[in-house]
């Protein structure tokens, strides 16, 4: 059986260098030698399931431990993969699966309001002690922006929520509704540094009560409130409408009434932003073991998907800004920080857990590399007057709110060069 599996890499693998150690203890060499060396050892079952569905299946046997990394890390390994798959045909066994999750995504992404609960609490209710041991102390769980390679995963953070104010263009006392709020990270800084009265909506136990703390620690509980509830089930109408990283919890089919429902939110003079994961090879299918294991229910669109619907609403694009590479780099941080706190994690769970977390990170960063993966942040409104014809009060408005900053915050702490910075 591992005859079609050695059939399979050797189709794929060109480049790198990769050592293979089969059910019988034989090394196997693929790649052409360049770049360090990685290796993994693989058992009989891997090797069937590898080539029936690595989709699938590289995820499971990894956190099985039917596949071992022998040198190197699960990153190091997956990257020589992928960065082959750039220019290499999958498998046939791998593209029909795909095919068939092609046809199946709409099912697969049918995300109405209990569901979409659901969905949630599958990943976001984990114990909040898990995200502490490798997010930034506001929880921001969505790509950081970095303005430099020294940045700190914490400043970048802080430059990701400037970054998106400023595009926002809020102006003290407007009532702004941030719709996937979060841990609260975002209206905390629209109410603090923007002087906005915002409401955020999560559909997360934890992340609710969470934020609700964090508020009222903060004084902050008569200009921020944060429900317990699905966004469609919103009334009223806002100046400004912000979504941050909740849009690849929509689900293809439900774009229009994502849309639909901030269309009908916002004001006739009001300005919106939508940032979230893109896929810049156009319309595809969530990876199968992201889906079963971390994501239910999820899906990165491609512009091409969200657009349509977008303009179907009378909503005028305004400004489009893909951000390269940054989520890779969040990613990567996120990884180390998780590593250096790997025995804190296994105490809250187990050391499968752990080695699920560490694909989903380590897949997760690969894909922003070598996958095609980036952000968009999409700025929308109703009435193409609303804001100036350039974007050079983007920039003047985040001078200014670091200025503010600079009153309002203490230092952002540092981490070791070594793992916060690029490279």
């Amino acid at each position: 059986m591992y005859r079609l599996f050695d059939s399979a890499v050797s189709s794929i693998v060109k480049r790198g260098n990769i050592s293979v150690t089969d059910p019988v203890g034989v090394v196997h060499q693929y790649g052409d030698g360049t770049g360090s060396p990685v290796g993994i050892k693989v058992n009989s079952k891997a090797a069937v399931k590898l080539v029936a569905d690595p989709d699938l299946y590289f995820g499971e046997c990894y956190v099985s431990g039917d596949l071992e990394i022998t040198e190197g890390t699960i990153y190091d390994v997956l990257a020589v993969f992928m960065n082959n798959t750039r220019v290499s045909n999958a498998t046939f066994t791998a593209a029909v699966m795909h095919n068939v999750r092609l046809a199946l995504r709409r099912f697969d992404q049918y995300n109405p309001i209990g569901r979409s609960k659901e969905n949630v609490a599958h990943h976001y209710d984990l114990s909040g002690k898990l995200y502490d041991l490798f997010l930034d102390p506001d929880r921001q769980y969505s790509c950081a922006y970095f303005e430099s390679d020294k940045a700190s995963l914490e400043e970048a953070q802080l430059a990701k929520k400037r970054h998106i104010s400023a595009k926002l263009d809020v102006e003290p006392g407007m009532r702004v509704l941030d719709i996937g709020s979060g841990w609260g990270g975002l209206a905390i800084y629209l109410a603090e540094v923007c002087g906005a009265v915002v409401e955020g909506v999560t559909l997360s136990e934890e992340q609710y009560t969470l934020s609700r703390k964090r508020i009222e620690e903060r004084g902050l509980s008569d200009r921020v409130t944060i429900h317990l509830k699905d966004y469609r089930t919103l009334e009223g109408k806002f100046d400004r409408v912000v979504s941050v990283g909740m849009f690849e919890h929509v689900g293809v089919d439900h774009y229009g009434e994502f849309f639909e429902t901030v269309s009908s939110l916002l004001s006739d003079s009001g300005v919106a932003l939508l940032h979230s994961i893109n896929r810049s090879d156009g319309p595809g299918a969530t990876n199968a073991w992201i889906k079963k294991y971390i994501f239910p229910g999820g899906y990165i669109p491609a512009l091409s998907e969200v657009l349509p619907d977008l303009e179907r609403w009378g909503l005028y694009v305004t400004d489009v800004e893909i951000l390269r590479l940054h989520y890779a780099e969040t990613l990567r941080i996120w990884a180390h920080r998780f590593a250096a706190n790997r025995d804190e994690a296994r105490a809250l769970y187990d050391e499968r857990f752990c080695r699920m977390w560490e694909y989903y990170l380590a897949a997760s960063e690969c894909a922003f590399r070598f996958g095609g993966m980036n952000n968009f942040q999409i700025q929308f409104v109703k009435d193409q007057e609303v804001l100036p014809m350039t974007r050079t009060y983007m920039e003047r408005e985040e001078q200014r709110l670091r200025s503010i900053e600079t009153r309002l915050y203490s230092e952002v702490p540092e981490r070791p060069k070594e793992v916060d910075s690029f490279g």
